[in-house]
């Protein structure tokens, strides 16, 4: 990729300054799943201004510290998931439960380009590889409320057409990585194992690009106890992403469960 043995990255996300968001709100709730505009400490009219130097700001501290492959540092977003997942069409975003989710109310199509812009601002910005995330649809189905589809996998499937979509923008756009996110695979593992790399390859199905699946163990001031291995691993040997990206070091996983 980068012409080094081992070339550096991050997942994904970078902290986001204090004047952009506020990290109180964010502390004392739960990951949003939906739109959570209330977080931003910037007024609606210079937001975007002010999400794009705050994006600047998480480049150049990535080059600084000799990163191979800059992200954008997904500074845009209240999480890693519902920026995507409510732009979707099919998606209602009205509260589904205690913890509102996107609920399911009509087929899930993907009506525009939802990160392309994202990429093109990060290649413009930096002369080094870039890879860009977002949610992979079995994950995208776990934190939604169907209420249209006579079975999560079948959701899953027209999540993972969409992000297929999405992909391909994102690659023509300048991506040299594109990243699913995907720690529900992990939380949920007797349903993974059902569908989760099926949706997985149909959304990279066709796509030449340098791709990766991202596992975890979830926010670490939310999921405390960090296991020792994972419950889906072995099984992503029949996915068709190129890399694996895993959280090993809160948990102190031993790197021997690569092997396999």
């Amino acid at each position: 990729m980068t012409g080094k043995l081992l070339p550096t990255t991050v997942v994904g996300s970078y902290v986001q300054p204090e004047w952009l968001v506020d990290r109180s709100n964010l502390k004392g709730r739960l990951p949003p799943r939906v739109r959570a505009l209330e977080m931003w400490r910037v007024a609606p009219e210079f937001l975007e201004e002010a999400q794009n130097d705050a994006t600047l700001l998480a480049i150049r501290d990535m080059e600084r510290a000799g990163v191979d492959i800059i992200t954008d540092g997904e500074v845009r977003r209240e999480s890693y998931s519902n920026r995507v997942a409510t732009a979707l069409g099919g998606i209602d975003i009205r509260p589904g439960h205690a913890n509102p989710v996107p609920r399911i109310a009509g087929r899930i199509v993907r009506e525009r380009p939802i990160e392309v812009d994202d990429v093109k601002f990060l290649r413009a910005n930096t002369d080094r590889m870039i890879k860009i995330t977002l949610p992979g649809p079995f994950t995208m189905t776990q934190q939604a409320q169907n209420d249209y589809y006579d079975s999560d996998e079948a959701a899953a499937m027209d999540y993972a057409a969409a992000v297929n979509e999405e992909v391909r923008d994102l690659f023509a756009a300048g991506a040299d990585v594109v990243q699913l996110d995907e720690p529900y695979m992990q939380a949920r593992p007797q349903v993974a194992k059902k569908y989760a790399v099926k949706a997985i390859n149909r959304a990279l199905d066709g796509i030449d690009g340098e791709t990766a699946v991202h596992l975890c163990f979830g926010y670490a001031h939310v999921v405390h106890e960090r296991p020792e291995g994972y419950s889906f691993l072995p099984e992503l040997n029949d996915c068709v992403a190129r890399e694996i990206s895993i959280e090993t070091a809160q948990s102190h996983l031993d790197l021997k469960v690569l092997d396999a």
